[in-house]
């Protein structure tokens, strides 16, 4: 049977380690990424041989920083996804980059091999506020990637915003939301800084180093976020997307709705048959397993009908079409209310969810405390 299967390529590589990163990502391995090139094209065939019946809808290229990879790298890394794959006619392939590590040639050579949406992590338009964060480009080259590669062709372009950032101000946002929106983008991704364990601003708050934003200016950021995006007709589609004219990243959607994807890649990692596993982090280890003939997969989540149930709720609740309750009692063999009854019935309540005839969904409120409604929804065991 046709299985309509998402990929999610990681490349590991940047320049720099933002300080606010806790991605598998690394700026120390750079005399690794032909090595790591041709172990992941391995991967790429392999997997392929192994799913026959797949039909690839998505492709996303993310990391670390993809375009720090040379245009030669890239091409080879798609040549072997198309050979090993069979792709949908419409298929998104999506590709991350940081402002300045694109150019004009890169740009036209990605949208020849089949790339069609592109993603620049901006996080901001202040270049003071770049630096804290360490991010190496300034705001000029975010600008200027974003009409390079409109002039490469690409219509389907995404930014990539901050908000809670160290020294920011509600008008230091508004001014970076208004120049994303000016660039004429018709996705943008906006988040709220989450100090993680082992990041650069880790350290520095427990030296107490970090000076970050009171929580009452942050609540400010995120009310004027939530309405002047959607006054400049972006529509909130899940909990941090903006869409113009339903342009949504597809491949993002596949993770929210319960869709497969397999990941492929150091630190990638998949969902296929209800079974979640990841390939190793360690970016050598990976390289030496792929090219033995192994799969580089070592870790395997244990997913229960708990966990299941658990995931399909608040994944999906971070979509504005929230929990299908035909599909849940299609997978599950229950009716949602007989599962969460007592749990929905609370959050209407208090005004957190919406019931309709199909579905389960956040209100506006629910959307800005999302993980107090997500943690109803973990069952006990």
């Amino acid at each position: 049977m046709t299985m309509k299967l998402g990929l999610y390529v990681h490349i590991p590589f940047c320049l720099q380690k933002c300080f606010y990163c806790d991605f598998p990502s690394f700026a120390n391995i750079a005399d690794l990424k032909e090595a790591y090139t041709d172990a992941l094209c391995k991967e790429i065939l392999m997997q392929g041989a192994l799913l026959p019946c797949a039909v690839v809808d998505t492709i996303y290229i993310g990391g670390g920083t993809p375009t720090t990879l040379s245009d030669g790298l890239l091409r080879k890394i798609l040549a072997s996804l198309k050979q090993a794959f069979h792709f949908n006619e419409t298929m998104e392939c999506s590709i991350e980059a940081n402002p300045g590590t694109v150019n004009p040639q890169q740009l036209e050579s990605l949208r020849a091999a089949g790339v069609n949406r592109i993603s620049f992590g901006v996080q901001t338009f202040e270049d003071n506020l770049l630096v804290k964060i360490g991010r190496i480009h300034t705001a000029q080259a975010a600008s200027q990637s974003v009409l390079l590669a409109q002039a490469a062709g690409f219509t389907n372009i995404n930014l990539d915003l901050m908000y809670g950032l160290p020294g920011q101000t509600l008008a230091m946002l508004e001014k970076s939301m208004q120049i994303a929106m000016d660039l004429g983008v018709d996705h943008i991704s906006i988040y709220g800084l989450i100090v993680e364990e082992g990041t650069v601003f880790a350290a520095k708050e427990k030296q107490g180093q970090l000076e970050l934003p009171s929580e009452e200016l942050v609540e400010q950021m995120y009310d004027r976020i939530m309405s002047a995006l959607p006054n400049a007709g972006y529509e909130r589609y899940e909990i941090s997307n903006f869409a113009k004219a339903k342009c949504y990243s597809r491949h993002n959607l596949k993770y929210w709705q319960d869709q497969p994807y397999l990941g492929l890649g150091a630190a990638a990692h998949s969902y296929i048959n209800d079974r979640r596993y990841a390939n190793t982090h360690d970016v050598k280890a990976y390289i030496a397993a792929v090219n033995s003939g192994k799969v580089a997969a070592e870790v395997e989540e244990e997913m229960t009908s708990t966990v299941l149930m658990e995931e399909f709720c608040f994944l999906a609740l971070r979509t504005k079409w929230g929990i299908d309750c035909g599909k849940f009692a299609e997978k599950f063999g229950r009716s949602i209310f007989a599962v969460y009854g007592n749990v929905i019935k609370n959050l209407q309540e208090k005004k957190l969810l919406t019931v309709d005839a199909r579905s389960v969904y956040l209100t506006a409120l629910g959307m800005k405390y999302g993980n107090q409604v997500f943690a109803e929804f973990l069952l006990d065991t």
